[in-house]
């Protein structure tokens, strides 16, 4: 009997997750059924690649149960390459969505690839430019069937994940780059970047997502790359600086009130990452540290990894939703090959797999109930 209770409780436990995560459902006799993952059969990692090199992203794909690793998945499966310059993978639904950069406005060479989680093979190409030039897109995130896409031309796109087609796009500032969901508003920071950025590189752009109109700014410090939302609903800011006079910091928003309510200065962060109720953040070149930090104020906490494991280069991290698990990218000192290693909850090996250089996020392929 114990044991038939603990498996209910579980069922009933992914079930919950099912429902946050994943939006696709069907319809029988009248009662609608939500697939419920229940096992992890694999996991999708984007690499970068090295900056400057034609189609230098890759998407590796580990196999769970065999220990197999193809660092050049997304080509087997599709016999092309992934592009240029790639920056962001994720999953909603049974798809998962790549974000490709490109390389120049000009070379219009931007696009949204829309892939099947279960197999790798490519859905829809969708392209981010028009007659005069490529948008350079950046990042995605997902709201109630639509996806919402930054560029560094200071656009938003919005796409239907349904039909997968573009319905909208507007302007919102200069150079975007992260963006974060809240009380049913993105928000998107406004970066300096050393090519594309413009005098708007020390914001957050509020956008409604009832009108998708731009309702505000917020100012933050200079130069902001990174953005999260925490469990409570606020926002974690990470502004880098310009890397000589002017040190990182971290600003936290009131989704509420669409204000600044507390601000770290003088920080040494590259990079930050909420995920629930746990915030990692990682150092900048001259000390890559990989530490936890406060979700509420993004003050630096304790080391995550406890067991005394090396990561060269931590370059990113995703959190599986399934069993929160935590996938920590290595880009092993720039080499030409990079690293994935998956922890325990507590910060724990288990296990590692060879990727793509300077690999940053990774997507999960479930088993469904």
């Amino acid at each position: 009997m114990k044991t038939t209770i603990t498996s209910y409780i579980k069922i009933i436990a992914l079930a919950m997750i099912a429902a946050v995560i994943f939006s696709a459902c069907r319809k029988d006799h009248g009662y609608i059924y939500t697939p419920v993952p229940v096992a992890t059969l694999g996991v999708y990692v984007l690499s970068e690649g090295k900056y400057g090199d034609a189609n230098n992203s890759t998407i590796t794909y580990y196999n769970t149960t065999t220990g197999a690793t193809d660092k050049n998945f997304y080509k087997t499966q599709n016999g092309t390459d992934l592009g240029n310059n790639a920056n962001d993978l994720k999953q909603y639904g049974r798809k998962m969505y790549c974000v490709v950069t490109g390389t120049t406005f000009a070379a219009k060479d931007s696009y949204l690839e829309v892939m099947n989680t279960a197999t790798g093979k490519s859905i829809k190409r969708i392209a981010l430019s028009n007659s005069d030039a490529g948008f350079l897109p950046r990042y995605i995130v997902f709201d109630k069937s639509k996806a919402y896409i930054s560029a560094y031309d200071g656009s938003i796109t919005k796409i239907d994940t349904a039909n997968l087609v573009i319905e909208s796009r507007i302007q919102a500032g200069g150079a975007l780059e992260q963006m974060a969901i809240a009380n049913n508003k993105l928000y998107v920071v406004n970066s300096a970047h050393f090519q594309f950025g413009t005098a708007n590189n020390s914001a957050v752009t509020v956008i409604d997502l009832n009108t998708f109109t731009k309702s505000k700014e917020i100012a933050v410090g200079y130069n902001p790359t990174k953005i999260s939302a925490n469990s409570s609903g606020d926002l974690l800011v990470l502004s880098k600086g310009d890397y000589f006079s002017i040190q990182p910091s971290v600003d936290r928003i009131s989704s509420i009130t669409d204000t600044k309510t507390n601000s770290v200065a003088n920080l040494t962060y590259e990079y930050i990452n909420v995920t629930g109720t746990k915030g990692f953040a990682i150092g900048d070149y001259t000390d890559p540290f990989l530490k936890l930090i406060n979700t509420s104020t993004g003050a630096l906490g304790s080391n995550f990894i406890t067991d005394g494991t090396v990561i060269a280069s931590p370059y990113g991290i995703t959190t599986n939703p399934l069993d929160f698990t935590v996938f920590v990218a290595d880009a092993n000192n720039y080499a030409a090959e990079g690293k994935i290693f998956c922890f325990s909850p507590e910060g724990k090996k288990n296990y590692q797999f060879t990727t793509g250089a300077n690999p940053q996020s990774a997507v999960f392929n479930y088993k469904y109930f």
